[in-house]
């Protein structure tokens, strides 16, 4: 018997190896196995197995043997390996980095296992003790079932001694038991019922289940769009829409796109369905991510949320899976391998026949085009769950704020400070929107104009000015994560008279402090969340009202509720605008409206403030009316007049190097035997005969941590031209070491 096995080295191939007579029983595709490479021993998982002897392969007696099956449980299903070798197709990557992917490193590390802890259990009919402290003591062991022997000595206040004395006299067993490293231990999750829904929550919780399991012969297996607008309950409808799944003996997944938000989705699905929640993210401890994994592959957590990872979480007979908030960017890895959540989502749906549900008040173009062309189902929820209504949304022209003086300067308009001080006066709650984090986006010298920058950073224009910290009193690179400390005079012309130019959330939250000094003011960016649990902790702190302000970047802009938020202000609406990326307008649109959602989401009405220097913008125009249909038609229609997706593939080939020289020259040579390639497809005929291909060119951050960026934008029909072409240069040119080379498929980002 001979067993394919894909090892962790990023080879992109499997090797061969034959299985001994002693664990041919055993061995199962999808086990990790440990085999020799080399002169060493390395892990792999098994792809595939069939009977050696074969005409044209070796003889088995010429392979090495698999050493041993690490676990013989199966970490991938043949589904999950059908799933993981189209994703490594689709993206163009070894087969290897998806399976990496796939399984979170604290599951496959050598050495980790499952925490155990010594466990007291009281034996029945086991007699009686000596003493009255003995008899007493049993007593309560029996009353509570039991217990971890330290939590035990602790709430009896008795020593593991006087246990230890229980079990020699036969009345309880001490024995180490696998212990879970629960991430809620800590939490308090009241048990919720389902609640009542409006007319459009039922009919979305119709549609999800006309279209998923053994719903019928005549079941809709489309991915359904739910075109919800914020506030409109679409998790009252997940939640129930997981019940039905559950009590059909099925799983689910619940996939969220913010760290920020996974906290109060897991709260809210741990309150209905209790232990039968997992929970997945970067944020958890090693210990925590390996015993929730395994509980999932176990069947003992049918329910997992998390971010993009999730969507390989090993869940049985999967029902459903639910992409919130789908057209979130935060759903497409930016390494290798470069798949996109959602869209993988989708396919594995496809494969497993599981109901996928992709819910959003501003879907992406991609999604909405899918939906108006028959692709996807429809489900619409066209008004607010409960008492919530629609916020009312001012554009406010920052023009006449920019020379203004006093409290808040330009950062606040006279509107928006006044709105603030009245919900202060009525003991409501606010949050501030202002996509970049730092105090000041640059630091300058007022006599000759120096700007300080990062020197391994840079665009192709300039350098990348460093952005001031005030909380810690240094400047920062937000490219490369480097940082310097702050500056005493410029090394240009010697002068001390150096200003900070641009906004940041630091420096609006100082500002807020020194317009309304009595207010309580919390901030959210990625300064402030880098400890663990920091993000469930300032959200459950504003939710408590404990805060009367919310300053912070995206992470808090959508799918947070707060029923005693009653004014959202946009500060800076332009910013992203401005980006030089063919997607600015529809990222704009959508932050914009998700961020004015967190308003009136209850019985008091909202009021959102958006600042701007261009108020006759169509986009912001769009957003302040909440009018998602004009806006996708009008955007729409520019993307197919420039070709733009959603009507073609998009993708990008990255070049990386310490060498600016060795970077440009490989890029320009690979954009031209691109082209040359697509031109000899065109004449005959072949899959590349509608391949687009761009200059090479840098990339908009030209250097980020000492490494030369350089790009080429490919566009087609289909994806299969694009990665046929990719196939073909690589094969054909492959890279040299120093450089770096990959391609995204389906890029969310230009910049």
């Amino acid at each position: 018997m001979i067993v394919k096995v894909a090892i962790d080295l990023a080879l992109d191939r499997l090797f061969d190896y034959e299985v001994p007579e002693t664990l041919r029983e055993k061995l199962a595709v999808g086990q990790l196995l440990s085999v020799p490479f080399g002169h060493r021993t390395v892990r792999g998982f098994a792809m595939g197995v069939r009977d050696g002897g074969e005409s044209g392969e070796a003889a088995p007696a010429k392979l090495k043997r698999v050493e041993a099956i690490v676990d013989e449980t199966p970490f991938f299903s043949a589904s999950l390996l059908d799933l993981a070798g189209r994703v490594a197709k689709y993206t163009s990557s070894p087969i290897e980095s998806v399976l990496r992917a796939a399984v979170p490193a604290a599951v496959v590390r050598k050495g980790a296992r499952a925490k155990e802890s010594l466990f007291v259990e009281p034996v029945v009919g086991g007699g009686e003790a000596p003493t009255e402290r003995l008899r007493w003591l049993h007593e309560q062991v029996v009353r509570l079932g039991g217990g971890w022997l330290a939590g035990l000595c602790a709430e009896l206040k008795t020593t593991p001694s006087s246990l230890r004395r229980l079990e020699s006299l036969g009345l309880v067993t001490i024995c180490a038991r696998a212990r879970r490293r629960d991430p809620l231990a800590a939490k308090r999750v009241l048990p919720t019922s389902p609640l009542p829904l409006n007319a459009g929550q039922a009919a979305a919780l119709r549609a999800i289940a006309g279209g998923g399991g053994e719903a019928g012969e005549g079941a809709d297996k489309r991915p359904l769009l739910l075109f919800g607008v914020t506030g409109s309950g679409k998790t009252e409808v997940y939640l129930q829409a997981i019940a039905a799944e559950l009590q059909a003996g099925r799983g689910a997944i619940v996939m969220v796109p913010e760290i920020a938000l996974t906290p109060q989705t897991v709260q809210r699905f741990a309150s209905r369905f209790g232990n039968k929640v997992a929970v997945l993210h970067s944020a958890l401890s090693d210990g925590e991510r390996y015993d929730e994994w395994h509980r999932i592959r176990s069947g003992e957590a049918r329910v997992v949320v998390g971010p993009r990872s999730a969507v390989w979480a090993p869940v049985r007979s999967l029902g459903l899976i639910v992409v919130d908030e789908e057209h979130e960017t935060s759903y497409k890895q930016d390494e290798t391998p470069r798949y996109n959540a959602r869209d993988v989502a989708v396919l594995r749906g496809a494969i497993e026949g599981a109901r996928v549900v992709l819910g959003s008040a501003t879907p992406s173009l991609e999604s909405w085009l899918n939906a108006k062309r028959g692709k996807y189902a429809v489900a619409a929820m066209p008004s607010r769950a409960g008492a919530g209504t629609t916020p009312t949304v001012h554009l406010v022209d920052m023009t006449a704020e920019a020379g203004s003086e006093g409290r808040g300067g330009a950062i606040f308009s006279k509107e928006l400070l006044d709105a603030i001080a009245l919900r202060l006066s009525r003991h409501e709650q606010t949050i501030l929107f202002l996509n970049r984090r730092g105090y000041s986006r640059q630091m300058t010298c007022e006599r000759c104009g120096h700007v300080f920058e990062c020197p391994e950073c840079s665009t192709p224009d300039r350098g990348m000015p460093y952005t001031y910290h005030r909380a810690d009193s240094c400047l920062r690179c937000h490219v490369c994560g480097g940082w310097t400390e702050l500056p005493r005079k410029c090394p240009t012309c010697g002068s001390t008279r150096l200003a900070y130019r641009g906004i940041g959330t630091q420096r609006a939250e100082a500002a807020l402090k020194t317009c309304f000094p009595e207010a309580t003011i919390l901030r959210m960016d990625a300064d402030s969340t880098s400890r663990k649990n920091s993000h469930d902790d300032i959200l459950s702190s504003f939710r408590r009202g404990e805060a009367d302000v919310l300053v912070g970047t995206q992470m808090i802009a959508k799918g947070l509720d707060f029923p005693n938020v009653t004014l959202v202000g946009v500060l800076n609406a332009d910013s992203s605008l401005n980006m030089p990326d063919f997607r600015a307008a529809e990222r704009t649109f959508q932050l914009i409206a998700q961020v004015s959602g967190r308003a009136g989401r209850a019985e008091l009405p909202g009021e959102v403030f958006v600042q701007t220097h261009d108020p006759e913008n169509s986009v912001l125009r769009f957003a302040a009316r909440a009018d998602y249909e004009k806006f996708a038609e009008s955007e729409l229609r520019e993307r197919m007049e420039g070709g733009f997706p959603p009507f073609c593939r998009l993708s990008v080939a990255t070049f990386k190097s310490k060498d600016l020289r060795l970077v440009g020259g490989w890029a320009t040579m690979y954009a031209e035997s691109l082209r040359r390639y697509a031109e000899k497809m065109k004449r005959e005929g072949g899959p590349g005969r509608a391949l687009l291909v761009s200059e090479a060119m840098p990339s908009a951050v030209e250097k980020a941590d000492g490494w030369f960026r350089w790009q080429i934008v490919l566009r087609a029909p289909s994806n299969s031209s694009i990665a046929a072409a990719w196939r073909w240069i690589v094969a054909m040119r492959p890279p040299p070491r120093e450089l770096r080379a990959a391609l995204d498929a389906d890029a969310v980002n230009l910049v």
